[in-house]
């Protein structure tokens, strides 16, 4: 019989927010630059959604979806209720959205955020606006997200500007895997 080792893994504490939105935003949405677009990859592949993943993901401890398999993976982006929604800015990709429409109820904005060299530059708010009206487009009672102490300081604020009201916040412990290399911010460990 095979004794299975257990993964080293480090415990970080973070608090989860969890956000939902009623009611889609009366006043009309700010307009996205005219240098940057929002490009639905309809065919999103592995290899690509780990970068956006990783690549947006790493100053936020964002691990769980660096854990599943390729198989896995392509397995999610395959289904017809998800979405993956690129920003793109002079050509490259500055952030990416999915939603999560498996909920005949709601649809859960699952991942949302900018490349680290497009904090800053001011298209947040429109972006976060442009993945709210896409999943308002679904036609459900609501759309959730949530987010927690790892993520950008201003991350739930933006949340909240944006018209999403808090239900609830969760301490939760994450088992992060060491092979996955990702620097724990201070605050977070313990």
């Amino acid at each position: 019989m095979a004794m299975t080792v257990a993964e080293p893994v480090q415990e970080v504490t973070v608090d989860v927010t969890f956000l939902r939105m009623d009611t889609p935003p009366s006043e009309p949405a700010r307009p996205l630059p005219g240098d940057v677009r929002v490009e639905l990859a309809r065919h999103c592949s592995v290899p690509f959604y780990r970068y956006l993943y990783d690549t947006v993901g790493e100053p936020w401890l964002w691990w769980m979806r660096r854990t599943a398999s390729d198989a896995e993976l392509a397995a999610l982006l395959s289904l017809p209720a998800i979405s993956i929604h690129v920003l793109m800015k002079d050509g490259e990709p500055a952030g990416f959205y999915e939603l999560d429409r498996r909920s005949g109820q709601v649809v859960n904005l699952a991942y949302f955020g900018l490349m680290p060299w497009a904090i800053g530059t001011g298209i947040g708010r429109a972006f976060l606006r442009h993945a709210v009206d896409a999943a308002w487009s679904a036609g459900r009672a609501a759309v959730t997200v949530n987010t927690c102490t790892a993520d950008h300081p201003r991350a739930l604020p933006a949340y909240l500007a944006a018209g999403f009201q808090k239900l609830r916040t969760v301490r939760e412990v994450w088992p992060v895997p060491q092979r996955l290399g990702l620097r724990v911010p201070a605050h977070l460990i313990g």
